[in-house]
């Protein structure tokens, strides 16, 4: 499909608003009512995400709204990518879905944290750079036990990872905002993590 005709700016535009109403698909919940389970946004953390889930006890609504979240993240980048678009309208439909899952227009804008999304968006950008950044996350999580921990290091290392293997570009961008606002959206997370109050992975709600 030849877009060389239209804006570019149009064309950025339009990228993010499909992202961010595929991002605005909340699996969280999604998952949690064909599981039977009750609206994460009403236990534990009250974030409608993976790690929340988890804390039902159900590993499968979990494992499944961990895959879905970084999907739908993954989906708009590699779209734009294989329609041969400009980097910067990539970028603009990986943040579209990010700014999504934090504020979906389908569920009342009561969105997560945006860690599996974020990490979808990572994975389309370039799969070295995702898993690099994964990596990060794998290894505090697993040496912490602490979700938000592991979320928070690996947000402060997107940005640097990418610029070290790919340079300073428009993408990069693109990692700066999701990881100051992956970064703003743990602030309660963070205020527990000093007082020692942080809920560690796998612990019930």
């Amino acid at each position: 499909m030849n877009l060389n005709h239209i804006d570019p700016m149009a064309l950025a535009a339009g990228a993010a608003l499909i992202g961010y109403l595929i991002g605005s698909l909340s699996f969280a919940v999604i998952v949690s009512r064909l599981f039977g389970l009750a609206d994460p946004r009403t236990y534990g953390s009250g974030n409608p995400g993976a790690t929340n889930v988890l804390r039902s006890g159900n590993k499968g609504a979990a494992i499944l709204t961990l895959l879905f979240d970084a999907v739908k993240g993954y989906v708009p980048v590699v779209v734009a990518q294989h329609m041969g678009l400009p980097d910067s309208v990539v970028a603009a439909a990986g943040l579209g879905a990010f700014l999504g899952h934090l504020w979906p227009v389908f569920f009342k804008f009561e969105g997560g944290k945006g860690v599996a999304t974020a990490a979808g968006v990572l994975l389309g950008f370039s799969g070295a750079l995702g898993g690099s950044v994964l990596l990060v996350w794998i290894a505090m999580a697993a040496i912490f036990r602490y979700s938000s921990l592991a979320a928070l290091t690996a947000s402060l290392a997107a940005p640097v990872i990418h610029y070290v293997g790919w340079g300073l570009n428009v993408t990069t961008g693109a990692i700066v905002i999701m990881s100051a606002l992956l970064i703003w959206r743990h602030e309660a997370n963070i205020r527990k993590l000093l007082a020692g109050q942080e809920s560690k992975l796998g612990q019930k709600a």
